[in-house]
């Protein structure tokens, strides 16, 4: 898809990165939130038709497209107004790529890029990224129910290159509405 079929420009923060070797929720929901401090990242390498280096769902043919997740931050944010429950870390959801000023939601089914600045990476928006119930225990109780529909969504690499954390242009084909980045959208359709 050349750089025209993507005339939608909009300034976004990467607010969060997250690759980890290993499933961190694992079974069903326990007291105790598993260790995840290595797996937040300040860079990750994403590879096309790969997914992230490093991260457990790479190469695997299962999640072809669903080799990176990507969350808008706002709905998190939305989230814990709702629930009345203070600030909740938006990357204890355990997307890929936490960004913010972007209408996530609306990308399901489109082809869209980031660009941090050291080359774009193009990603084809898939299916919602459905919560899990660890969410009740990592961020508050409500959260697993509160996030449905605003969850992120899961994405296939179409071309390689680095995401980083900081200021990125997120370019898309269809336009989008920053000021809808945490609303919750219908699981089987779009906005």
């Amino acid at each position: 898809m050349a750089a025209s079929a993507l005339p939608h420009a909009y300034d976004v923060e990467i607010v969060g990165l997250v690759a980890a070797p290993g499933h961190r929720y694992d079974g069903r929901p326990r007291d105790v939130v598993p260790a995840q401090d290595g797996d937040r990242r300040t860079e990750v390498e994403v590879r096309a038709g790969f997914g992230v280096v490093g991260d457990r769902y790479a190469g695997r043919p299962a999640h072809r497209d669903a080799q990176v997740t990507v969350l808008a931050a706002e709905a998190v944010e939305a989230l814990a107004a709702e629930l009345a429950a203070g600030p909740l870390d938006p990357l204890l959801a355990r997307r890929t790529v936490v960004l913010r000023g972007a209408e996530v939601e609306a990308l399901r089914g489109q082809e869209f890029s980031l660009d941090c600045g050291v080359g774009e990476v193009r990603l084809r928006g898939g299916r919602p990224a459905n919560p899990c119930a660890w969410l009740d225990t990592v961020l508050a109780p409500g959260a697993h129910r509160g996030l449905r529909g605003r969850a992120g969504i899961r994405c296939a690499a179409l071309t390689g290159g680095l995401l980083r954390l900081g200021p990125a242009v997120l370019r898309s084909a269809v336009p989008l509405d920053p000021a809808a980045a945490g609303r919750a959208v219908s699981p089987t359709r779009p906005r």
